[in-house]
This record gives C-alpha cells, sequence and structure tokens, in this order.
C-alpha cells in the first residue's frame, strides 16, 4: 500500500486492484503506478485539459479518498466555475502535470470518498449529482482479459465506467483517445491492441462513415453503445463488420447509474422486464410514456423510483426509447409524433448513415416535422435524395409523421459528449 496523504490531510487506500494495468494516452504507454501523483485540497475540483492529467486525478482520488469533482476544462465554463467554488470546491486546473489553482469562496468540511459527476447539461445548465467509486463500479465479477478503448470526454458517468473498470479489475487495459484523435482512432486502437470499445452510437456511426475499413481492422471482441437511443439500424451495420463479437448496449445516468444491460443485438428491451423485481437489479417501468427506474446504482439522494426524462415506447415485445420526452414528442395537428421513431425509419434506409429529427413551426398545423440526414458512403446506389426519402417515410409512416423538409448534410455532426441529437 502506498501511504501519502492530499493537500487536505487525508489518509490513503489501498491500491486499487487495477494499479498495474496498461494505459496508453496520447499514443504512449504506461500504467496506472506511472501516473504523476497530484496536490490536491478537498474539496477538489479538477479541470483536465488531457486525458493523462484526469486519469491522475482518478487515481489520487482512489488511493486517497479525496472528495472530487472531475471535467473537462471546455464543459465548465466561467458561471459554473464560480457556482463550484461558491459551493465549496478548490479550482484546479491540470494542464500536462502544471496546476493552476484557485481557492474556494466558501470554505467547507471536505465529504472523504464522494465524487461528484456534472449531468451532461441536455435539459439545461449540468448539475452535481452525488456518487461514490464503488457506487460508479458497476463491474465486479471476473472478467476475461481486454484492452479497451475509452473515447469519453474526462469525468462524464461514461468514462467513469470505464476508467473504473481498468482500476478495479487485473487485466482490463486502457487506451485513451484524446479529442483531436476522435477522427482516426482506428489506426490508434489497432496499433495498441483493442479488442473492446465503448462509445455512443454517434461515435460508431462517425466512424463507419468515415472509414469502415479502417475500423474494420480493430480486432474488437467486445461492442458497447450507449448514451443515445440505439436503433436497430447501428446494430446491424456493426454486428456486419464484426459478427463474432458481443454486441451491447448500455442504459446509465449519472442519476440513476448502469440500469439496463442488452446483450442480444436488438434495439430496445425485452417488455417481459418492466415491473420486474430481481434483488440488486434495477426496476423498470413506465409512466405517462416515461422510463422510471428504481436502482441500486444510483446517485446520492435519488433513492427510489426516479423519472428519467427519457420516452419510451413499446413496439411488439420490445421496450425502445426514443429520446428525450421535451424533444421528442412533435406535435403536428393535434396527433403526436414520436421524432425518434421517425429518426429510426430514416436510418433504416440503407442509404442514411445518419438522421436528426426535429418539429418546425407551420401554418395550419402548428408543427411540422423535418429532418436532417446525411447519406451513406460507398453504396453502389445514388445516394437517396429529399424526394426517395419522404417517398420511403411515406411507406412506413402515418400521413402526419412524414417529414416535410429534409436537408442533406455532409458530415456527421457530434458534441464533445460524443452525442449529436440532445
Amino acid at each position: 500500500m502506498t501511504v501519502a496523504t492530499s493537500r487536505a490531510g487525508s489518509t490513503a487506500h489501498p491500491e486499487p486492484a487495477g494499479i498495474d494495468n496498461r494505459i496508453v494516452v496520447g499514443g504512449t504507454p504506461l500504467t496506472w503506478r506511472a501516473l504523476p501523483e497530484l496536490t490536491l485540497s478537498a474539496p477538489a475540483a479538477v479541470l483536465a485539459h488531457g486525458a493523462a492529467d484526469a486519469l491522475a486525478a482518478a487515481r489520487h482520488h482512489a488511493t486517497h479518498g479525496t472528495e472530487l469533482l472531475l471535467s473537462g476544462a471546455g464543459r465548465v465554463d466561467a458561471a459554473l466555475r464560480a457556482e463550484l467554488r461558491d459551493a465549496g470546491f478548490a479550482l484546479t486546473e491540470l494542464v500536462d502535470g502544471e496546476s493552476r489553482d484557485e481557492a474556494p469562496t466558501r470554505v467547507r468540511a471536505a465529504d472523504p470518498g464522494r465524487l461528484w459527476l456534472l449531468t451532461s447539461g441536455s435539459t439545461g445548465r449540468p448539475k452535481r449529482v452525488g456518487h461514490t467509486l464503488d457506487s460508479l463500479t458497476t463491474v465486479r465479477g471476473e472478467q476475461p482479459a481486454r484492452t479497451w478503448l475509452c473515447p469519453y470526454a474526462p469525468g462524464t458517468y461514461a468514462w467513469w465506467q470505464v476508467v473504473t473498470l481498468s482500476l478495479t479489475q487485473p487485466g482490463q487495459h486502457l487506451v485513451v483517445v484524446e479529442q483531436d484523435q476522435l477522427d482516426d482512432w482506428p489506426a490508434l486502437a489497432a496499433a495498441h491492441g483493442v479488442d473492446a470499445a465503448s462509445g455512443t452510437p454517434t461515435f460508431w456511426r462517425r466512424t463507419v462513415y468515415r472509414d469502415a475499413a479502417a475500423l474494420a481492422r480493430v480486432p474488437l471482441r467486445q461492442i458497447t453503445l450507449g448514451g443515445e437511443p440505439v436503433d436497430q439500424a447501428i446494430l446491424d451495420q456493426l454486428r456486419a463488420l464484426f459478427p463474432a463479437a458481443r454486441l451491447s448496449w448500455i442504459y446509465a445516468s449519472s442519476e440513476v447509474g448502469a440500469a439496463i444491460v442488452v446483450h442480444d443485438g436488438q434495439a430496445g428491451f425485452p417488455v417481459q422486464w418492466l415491473d420486474r423485481v430481481v434483488p440488486g437489479r434495477p426496476a423498470l417501468s413506465v409512466r405517462d410514456e416515461e422510463l422510471v427506474i428504481t436502482s441500486p446504482y444510483h446517485g446520492a439522494g435519488l433513492d427510489g423510483a426516479v423519472r428519467t426524462g427519457d420516452r419510451v415506447q413499446v413496439v411488439g415485445d420490445r421496450v425502445v426509447i426514443t429520446g428525450r420526452l421535451d424533444a421528442d414528442e412533435i406535435n403536428v395537428g393535434g396527433s403526436k409524433v414520436s421524432a425518434g421513431l421517425v429518426r429510426d425509419v430514416l436510418t433504416a434506409h440503407p442509404g442514411v448513415a445518419w438522421a436528426r429529427v426535429t418539429g418546425r413551426r407551420a401554418p395550419m398545423l402548428g408543427r411540422m416535422v423535418v429532418a436532417e440526414v446525411v447519406p451513406q458512403p460507398g453504396t453502389d446506389a445514388e445516394p437517396p435524395d429529399e424526394a426517395a426519402l419522404v417517398r420511403w417515410c411515406a411507406d412506413r409512416l402515418p400521413e402526419h409523421a412524414v417529414p416535410r423538409r429534409i436537408r442533406m448534410l455532409t458530415e456527421i455532426p457530434v458534441k464533445e459528449t460524443l452525442k449529436s441529437d440532445v
């Protein structure tokens, strides 16, 4: 056990079980143990400019238990910095191992062992959700040796899911993708033996769109999707590229943790999982088309049933997550349209790589359905035009749900969170 103290004097914990796992940052092989030792005041809000700094902060928390909020520096604006200092956090901005510190404007006692996550902010300003390393560590059983790709922004729930796996499990190695490497990550992954990767559907779509042949050269045995609604089209594309890999999608959030895990290669989850009570497992239900989850992996103060804000629909024997309640429903002349289901119809077209569906003001109807589409590259046929896609939708959707305007884009948009449409 390494004995050390943080600047605030918290004592060290036993070394994490994965401390000697290999990690690759910016193409440089390291280990968790080889990361630089940080000195942090507690409570600490660490704003990291690079992957190595973020990983060093995670290791510091695992070995010292210092109360920590970790985020990529780009996600924290001036107003949020002031808010964190007012909440008692000492700000430490890390740039290539060098730190710039700002003292809190309100001093308070630290809460040892507490980890804070910032929500994605898709429904407003990011909120703080409290966790511990234990509540973020949802993979506990023995795992086959893997080298995982981590493309997520530091400090997000998805980032912590991959990072805790490597920290707590021997044999779970890590290759971290910096933001400026996202376009070429398959070459990095192939060079360092990545055989497991987790990303949003947008991340996977964008990779297939840019260079499916380069992706196919990565020896993936485990493919995981999460963070956005998962449709059948992207699952089928990945299955075609990697027929022998295990294909999983996960519903997880800062509030309820990793609550749904599906491995059968189908979008949605079985309707039989609703209202099922299994000790130690999340309980799923639907109220007014909203997914409600009671989870043992919840954030601090969120025990009991949590309304997720995500809209679901039962389609056959599956429960399909279509999108956020406040964004998914479009009222067209009094008829409700699910933007997510229209999006899934568009992405099911073999000539469509990506689609986003929204509502636009319209005379008489109030709103009409419109879409943005990125055509699929490398197909033998001509890419579909607007008229062809309207006909495709008209054959599969009620008349009021058919997009009236479809704009073609040349690139799949992506945010720092690896999401594009929430």
